[in-house]
């Protein structure tokens, strides 16, 4: 149920309590009120009476002597004090009453004894109790909606700021709810939330400017004295020697690209160039470039039916161009195979189907922190030290998002870790590469 509802739930149900506690108080307080002055009224025409009958020995003002409907606790009433009772007997129009009684003389004589009938005044107060329901309805009715209105208010507000911490999570780190929504509503707590919540995103926008700085300044440094170490292996005498270090400075170089193009990625400063290239080729020169054990398959595609019945390759190679930046595809898909071999097991396979692109391994699957938290940088899932730096994935994401595709880390039901890149689909206006232009398929550099 949203907010709002449950708030003007609670506004309504508040009312109707409050409206019932109003309702019962003044039922039972006129009630009283009622008794009271009908007991009061009994003893006044009890005195009244008895003063007549003193004087002419005759009961007046509808007094009688020892009736027969006279309650049990004023037929023998001790002394001749006036005493009155009440009887809830109801006969048609009349009662329940109010009797009062008094002995006419001493002890053993008889009882002169007044009935007031109550019916009219309780008539009355059910009455007052229908009107009194009546007017908490309406007023019941004309609240709610403004309840519901007032709901709705807060509950844009409280959205704005959830969409602004959505955003926040999804890494715009620019999203603010901004002093406007304090300023027109005054200062309460969905204000103090919002505060909170840029305030927040003005710390966490910090620290990662700060990390992501550090990271390119790290990187910038390290790449001259890094080229100079791979220049001056060239100068040592062949041998394993040799071999080791150039392989441990090749790979540093490469950490050091790496820090460079995620450096890049953090800034924006990256656009793709997009071409229209066949998918599937461009698919299996990625992993081919690789030099790793991958199968490559496509599969539910209009071309690789066309295939199966003979149709040109070449026919079949044009029906299945897309629209994209081939070197950066090939760079996302060559980290996604790199990663499955590196921390998954064999078999690793490659399915093309569409604009879908799935690289699938057999190993232990994605652990559980980087499939709810997603990559991390200098975090790898590998069982032994130095087999990865968490970058492959993170570089992987990156570039997915500069593409505008979707890339989805999972893992299989029967074991394995999978990654999804789902390429977006071709605009309506599909027109060839500027200048006729052909698709740009260079390897990235390492």
């Amino acid at each position: 149920m949203p907010l709002r509802w449950k708030i003007a739930a609670l506004a309504a149900a508040t009312a109707c309590l409050v409206a019932l506690a109003v309702g019962v108080l003044v039922h039972v307080w006129t009630a009283m009120d009622i008794r009271s002055r009908a007991e009061m009224d009994a003893t006044n025409t009890v005195y009244s009476a008895m003063e007549v009958y003193r004087r002419t020995g005759t009961p007046a003002g509808g007094a009688e002597l020892d009736p027969a409907e006279l309650p049990t606790a004023l037929r023998h009433p001790a002394g001749a004090d006036r005493r009155v009772a009440y009887d809830g007997r109801v006969e048609g129009n009349l009662g329940p009453s109010v009797w009062g009684a008094q002995r006419v003389g001493g002890p053993g004589s008889p009882v002169l004894a007044v009935r007031i009938n109550m019916s009219p005044q309780l008539h009355d107060l059910r009455r007052l109790d229908a009107s009194m329901a009546v007017a908490s309805l309406v007023s019941l009715a004309a609240a709610l909606p403004l309840a519901v209105y007032g709901a709705a208010l807060v509950a844009r507000r409280l959205r704005r700021v959830a969409e602004t911490a959505a955003r926040i999570s999804g890494g715009d780190l620019d999203a603010r709810n901004g002093p406007a929504l304090g300023r027109a509503r005054g200062r309460d707590e969905v204000t103090d939330i919002a505060a909170t919540v840029d305030l927040m995103a003005d710390s966490l926008g910090r620290r990662l400017r700060i990390e992501r700085q550090f990271t390119a300044d790290v990187a910038h440094e390290l790449r001259t004295p890094v080229g100079g170490l791979l220049a001056a292996t060239d100068l040592l005498p062949p041998g394993e020697t040799e071999d080791l270090l150039r392989a441990r400075v090749r790979d540093l170089r490469g950490l050091v690209e790496d820090l460079l193009e995620i450096s890049r990625l953090d800034a924006g400063a990256e656009a793709p160039v997009r071409a229209r290239v066949p998918l599937a080729a461009v698919v299996a020169e990625a992993v081919a470039r690789t030099g790793l054990d991958t199968a490559v398959t496509v599969t539910g595609s209009p071309a690789a039916e066309q295939a199966e019945h003979g149709v040109d390759a070449e026919q079949v190679e044009a029906s299945e161009q897309v629209e994209t930046d081939p070197r950066r595809l090939e760079r996302i898909v060559g980290n996604l195979v790199t990663n499955a071999h590196r921390h998954g097991r064999t078999p690793v396979r490659v399915t093309v189907e569409g604009l879908t692109v799935v690289v699938r391994d057999h190993g232990p699957g994605f652990p559980a922190d980087l499939l709810l938290d997603g990559p991390r940088r200098f975090r790898t899932g590998a069982a032994e030290r130095g087999a990865g730096h968490g970058l492959g994935l993170t570089i992987a994401l990156g570039q997915a998002r500069v593409l505008g595709a979707e890339l989805r880390l999972d893992n299989a039901a029967d074991g394995g870790a999978i990654a999804t890149l789902r390429l977006p689909p071709p605009p309506t206006d599909t027109r060839p590469p500027h200048d006729g232009a052909e698709a740009d398929t260079r390897r990235p550099r390492p």
